[in-house]
């Protein structure tokens, strides 16, 4: 924006004439005498108006001066203009030598954009400014409007009463005045440079998309002659100098990319570096504690052979997929270095065979992605490329079986397999008819695809082995010993993990075919597209989302309990009632919060959602009665705590011990090994037994006769000594011995004791057993 500077300057000569005017006055005018009576004068302002005035200009003009000045912002505003600068330099300059690979127009594309919308983003700070500094003159402006002020300025005789305050107003006139030039100026440049810069990118974005869109499927055009009818241009040439230059473009482009991600990438360092301290310490913890041999029992393939190679295996995967738009050069060092340690771990693992057919398709890749960066298009690159996917084939329908049994998802495979073998017969036939670009990026993405599935595999592996380390280190730290089924609860756990491992391998095969972006464009153009039911607005996008945090929620809620060390099959008589209390106030406050999100995220608004609630409100009252009552009543049930997962009790005619509790239902194991669901309003409405609210120990009976020459007091001496050497039995509590008969030689007992509740049965047996033996010991005859 330019500023119209005619009316500040009109005030800033009013001011000059109003100065010049009071010296000349005091030379040219004689000096009037007053008249001697002042009572009757035609004026309103004393002079104390006049020095209000004064000061109220002299306040003002110091307000806009500082106002006026730059403060921090605007100076970090500069600073990011200098950056945004010196990324565009850097950007255009790459440009000028680029190689043509997909990648690196994809790379600039996307730095392209951010900083058009720096550019914009700028931009519009800039004009806040000058529409800020535009307010500012207008305050200043404004003072023409101080009727006092203007009067004194009239009066040539007043003025010399105020001509120190007039200096000094003068003064600060002066100096507001050559700051808002100043700054005026210096906006005004920067506009200037914004603007050119603007254009210099819109001119950058469009040389990008023209080649990305020469190289991409949908075009069919020739970019060379076919493969029979070309003559090498390219073997005149030096190849090792053709190698040196193309290794400088590709290494400048690489190191711009570095210290453009360097944020993302230290940060995924940073907790990448976390996750291998959390894993240690769980290991170390374990073999500390003499539990090496079984956490040998888990069966670990990739977390026994140390942690740094599953780390480093889990942060070069998310690098991979979270750097899409990287360099040919950056990305392609990520993926061999992905490959190199998947290799070391391996290593005496896989068969012979399969090791060897793995190192086959790592040199073939290798080889791929050195003639993709750093040989000239010509015949020796095109026909090596034609050779690497003939062998490719080969490998597909031959070798490629090999690698598929050492692998941990199988499924996919037979799709990576699929995908490799068409897209090299693809490269071949484009190749031959002169699409080089389209052959080259095709048979990259070949093999990126079969490698990536092959991390991705051993990706989630690593992942399910970190959870069940998890899990068992938080069940020794509880006291509990007994090894799980960690087979069966794998493969229930892996089954959300494969969505997001499909998910991240079909991304990065559509980014590397360049079809990422129109296909994200599509998907998003459908998701937002408005649709309307009656008065209410929606999209499809907010639906899916809806429902997917739905699912997540659900999915979290049912998982959070391995993360305490809580197992399905779990039966343990030391159960700790107080964290499955906190479990299931998580399940609670997971769900509760998921379902509020889904609603926010859906869209709608909350005056169609109270209608909403208001029918499901008629809803229940006329048949939702029970499902409410069963909700409230699990809530209820949560946070009172009247039973808690592994309590055992007694309700109406069913009893058995606490498997679960939902918020609609509570499971109950009965001893004869049926699942007993009851609906937790019908638990709150009836009476409760709880054989464990307070402790997991039970008063049991048993009786027998004893017949033989002996006295009441060596009796209570064996029984009290027989059942002290039970470790079944609780000696905390006394045990009591009653006698319900007593006769010559022969005595009737009832004996109570105190035993795990989980293990009455088991402990009434024995004590028969034990007290059996002891009594014949003494020569006494014992029947019960």
């Amino acid at each position: 924006m330019i500023f119209q500077k005619k009316p500040f300057y009109f005030f800033a000569l009013f001011f000059f004439f109003a100065f010049s005017m009071q010296s000349y006055s005091q030379e040219q005018k004689p000096v009037k005498k007053e008249s001697s009576s002042r009572l009757f004068n035609d004026t309103t302002a004393t002079d104390s108006d006049y020095l209000m005035a004064i000061e109220k200009a002299g306040e003002v003009l110091e307000s806009a001066y500082n106002d006026i000045d730059f403060g921090g912002d605007t100076y970090h505003l500069f600073g990011d203009m200098n950056r945004t600068e010196s990324k565009l330099n850097l950007i255009l300059a790459s440009l000028k030598g680029a190689n043509p690979n997909v990648r690196n127009q994809q790379m600039y594309r996307i730095v392209l954009q951010e900083i058009e919308q720096e550019l914009e983003e700028q931009n519009k700070a800039i004009n806040s400014r000058n529409l800020n500094l535009e307010k500012i003159k207008n305050r200043v402006i404004d003072l023409r409007k101080d009727k006092t002020l203007i009067t004194l300025l009239r009066d040539t005789i007043k003025r010399k009463q105020f001509k120190k305050e007039f200096a000094d107003l003068k003064k600060r006139y002066i100096g507001t005045d050559s700051l808002m030039t100043a700054n005026q100026t210096t906006l005004n440049n920067k506009k200037r440079l914004t603007v050119q810069r603007k254009i210099a990118v819109s001119s950058a974005l469009l040389t990008v998309e023209n080649k990305l869109e020469k190289s991409g499927i949908s075009i069919f055009n020739k970019e060379y002659p076919s493969l029979w009818q070309i003559s090498d241009s390219a073997a005149s040439k030096k190849v090792t100098h053709n190698i040196k230059a193309k290794i400088i473009i590709e290494e400048n482009v690489a190191a711009y990319y570095l210290s453009y991600k360097a944020g993302g990438l230290i940060t995924l360092c940073f907790f990448m570096g976390l996750l291998f301290w959390y894993i240690s310490r769980n290991i170390k913890y374990l073999k500390a504690n003499g539990y090496s041999e079984s956490l040998s029992l888990l069966n670990f393939k990739y977390l026994n052979r140390g942690v740094l190679l599953p780390v480093l295996v889990i942060a070069l995967n998310i690098a991979v997929v979270s750097n899409l738009y990287a360099p040919a050069l950056f990305l392609e060092i990520l993926q061999l270095l992905l490959l190199g340690v998947l290799t070391v771990l391996f290593k005496n693992q896989w068969s012979g065979v399969a090791m060897r057919n793995w190192l086959f398709l790592l040199g073939l890749f290798f080889a791929l992605c050195f003639l993709d960066l750093f040989i000239t298009i010509g015949l020796l690159q095109r026909f090596a490329f034609v050779a690497i996917n003939i062998l490719g084939i080969r490998y597909g329908l031959v070798q490629i079986k090999t690698l598929k049994e050492e692998l941990y998802i199988k499924g996919f495979f037979k799709w990576a397999s699929i995908i490799f073998i068409g897209l090299n017969i693809l490269s071949i036939l484009y190749n031959l008819f002169g699409r080089v670009s389209l052959s080259n990026m095709l048979s990259l993405t070949a093999f990126i695809s079969l490698t990536q599935i092959v991390a991705l595999s051993v990706l989630l592996k690593i992942i399910l082995e970190i959870i069940l380390l998890q899990i068992y280190t938080t069940r020794v730290k509880r006291g509990i010993e007994k090894m799980f089924d960690y087979e069966n609860l794998s493969d229930t756990l892996k089954k959300p993990f494969i969505i997001v491992i499909s998910y991240m391998w079909l991304v990065v095969i559509a980014s590397n075919l360049n079809i990422w972006e129109s296909l994200r464009a599509s998907f998003q153009k459908i998701l937002s597209h408005p649709n309307t039911i009656g008065s209410i607005t929606f999209t499809l996008g907010n639906i899916v989302l809806f429902f997917i945090i739905i699912w997540v929620a659900h999915l979290l809620q049912n998982y959070v309990a391995y993360f305490f060390g809580e197992i399905d099959d779990e039966n343990e008589e030391n159960i700790n009632k107080r964290q499955h209390s906190k479990l299931l106030i998580t399940r609670l406050v997971v769900l509760i919060s998921g379902y509020l999100l889904a609603v926010a995220a859906s869209g709608m608004p909350l005056d169609k959602l109270s209608i909403l609630l208001g029918a499901l409100g008629v809803g229940v009252g006329l048949g939702l009665q029970n499902i409410v009552n069963n909700f409230v009543s699990g809530i209820i049930l949560i946070f009172d705590k009247p039973i808690q997962i592994g309590d055992v009790v007694e309700i109406s005619s069913e009893s058995g011990r606490v498997k679960s509790m939902g918020l609609r239902t509570t499971k109950i194991n009965a001893p004869n090994g049926a699942e007993i669901i009851i609906p937790n309003g019908n638990l709150l409405s009836q009476n409760i037994t709880n054989w464990t609210y307070t402790d997991n120990f039970k008063l049991v009976e048993v009786t027998f006769e004893i017949v033989g020459e002996t006295v009441p007091e060596e009796i209570n001496l064996v029984v009290n000594e027989t059942l002290a050497n039970l470790p079944m039995v609780n000696n905390t509590k006394p045990s009591q011995i009653y006698y319900s008969a007593i006769s010559d030689g022969k005595y009737k007992l009832l004996i109570k004791f105190w035993c795990s509740i989980y293990r009455t049965e088991e402990t009434i047996s024995l004590a028969r057993q034990e007290l059996y033996n002891s009594f014949k010991n003494k020569g006494l005859n014992f029947s019960s």
